[in-house]
């Protein structure tokens, strides 16, 4: 470790550095991650300044643990102890204190314990936003909801994205899927990561959000990824539209002739619901559909082609009710063999080609139901 960087950290009280296996402090991760340095430490011990600075019992304490993973998944490093009531001056997850690595951001958690606030004050960054230790107000299943906003628009740049590889091409191409349909729809990689191939969501020409993908099939989002469809400005004017199951499927449709389609953003649910439909500040699951409701509301016709799979059908079937069972229509995967079917777009792509894929679209099923049955809620 430097000298001069050692007579820094020398002078903080209550600092320590975890250090790597063979003994040295790997002086980035050190510095940005693992130190821990306050000159307002309070010397008391961290169950006794927890209890003298947050009047509650153990269902609050458990409360304020919950609101503490959550700002952790976000990459805040909650330093113990997490005092409500006070603000700590943290390391900020997206900038990383910049060069100077400066403790940049402004973290505090009310005195009820009900939510935490935090701002980057980096001109730079800007980073800020909310939690709340409610779970219907701020998580859902593998994705946090928070009230998250940047100062900075997100763009390649900052997320690093380069272009893409000889080696993902060759993947896309063993798909079926086209150079140029790719450079269309601005897939990257992320850089770094040979194998991480990036879908950048867009609203208007804007990046608001990414997904990551490996070619094994391991899949995470960018923090701070706005909940919405992938390919939403396909859809913008579009009277009919085509909705898939992946990123992939929606770049297979392109090469079947089909531009006005979008994915969604995550995975099917296991089976369809019995209860009944949510109203749309509870229906976290498909909060991407409300955020897309303007969208969405000028198509008279929405052809569903999701996975041929249980899962599959049942997103069909949750789409179906919530954008109105009259106008949709679902597609039925050409048969593989006597026994099964092939799974989505791009397996049919694959292995039959865009002339079968763009058949199988053409041919789908009105979902209509009968009289009886309720509208739709958009």
């Amino acid at each position: 470790m430097p000298s001069g960087v050692a007579r820094h950290l020398s002078s903080c009280s209550g600092l320590f550095v975890r250090l790597k296996p063979d003994g040295s402090s790997g002086l980035s991760t050190a510095l940005r991650r693992s130190v821990r340095c306050s000159r307002t430490e309070s010397k008391a011990p961290v169950i006794e300044a927890r209890l003298q600075h947050f009047k509650g019992g153990a269902a609050d304490m458990a409360k304020l643990r919950e609101l503490e993973q959550k700002v952790e998944l976000l990459g805040i490093d909650c330093e113990d102890p997490s005092r409500p009531g006070f603000y700590s001056n943290l390391f900020c997850p997206k900038c990383q204190g910049g060069q100077k690595v400066e403790r940049s951001l402004s973290f505090h958690i009310v005195r009820s314990g009900e939510f935490a606030m935090w701002r980057c004050f980096r001109t730079e960054c800007g980073w800020a936003g909310q939690a709340f230790a409610d779970s219907n107000k701020s998580y859902d299943g593998d994705y946090v909801i928070m009230k998250v906003s940047s100062a900075v628009q997100m763009t390649e740049e900052s997320l690093r994205l380069e272009p893409l590889s000889d080696k993902i091409i060759g993947y896309f191409a063993e798909r079926k899927i086209s150079e140029e349909t790719l450079q269309r729809n601005g897939v990257k990689q992320l850089s770094g990561k040979q194998s991480a191939i990036s879908f950048p969501y867009k609203r208007k020409g804007q990046l608001v959000g990414c997904k990551y993908r490996t070619v094994d099939k391991k899949f995470w989002q960018e923090k701070g990824t706005e909940k919405t469809l992938y390919g939403l400005d396909d859809i913008s004017e579009a009277d009919e539209i085509v909705i898939v199951e992946g990123e992939i499927d929606k770049l297979s449709l392109e090469e079947a002739g089909f531009i006005n389609c979008a994915s969604v953003p995550s995975g099917a649910p296991g089976k369809v619901s019995k209860k009944g439909l949510p109203s749309p500040d509870k229906d976290t699951a498909y909060q991407y559909l409300w955020n897309c409701k303007d969208y969405l509301d000028k198509a008279s016709r929405i052809i569903l082609a999701t996975d041929s799979d249980a899962p599959g059908q049942a997103l069909a079937e949750e789409l179906a009710k919530r954008l109105g069972k009259q106008r949709c229509w679902k597609v039925n995967w050409p048969k593989k063999d006597d026994l099964s079917s092939f799974n989505d777009a791009n397996e049919v792509l694959k292995h039959l080609g865009p002339s079968a894929l763009r058949k199988a679209i053409e041919h789908a099923e009105s979902m209509s139901p009968q009289s009886s049955e309720p509208s739709n809620i958009m």
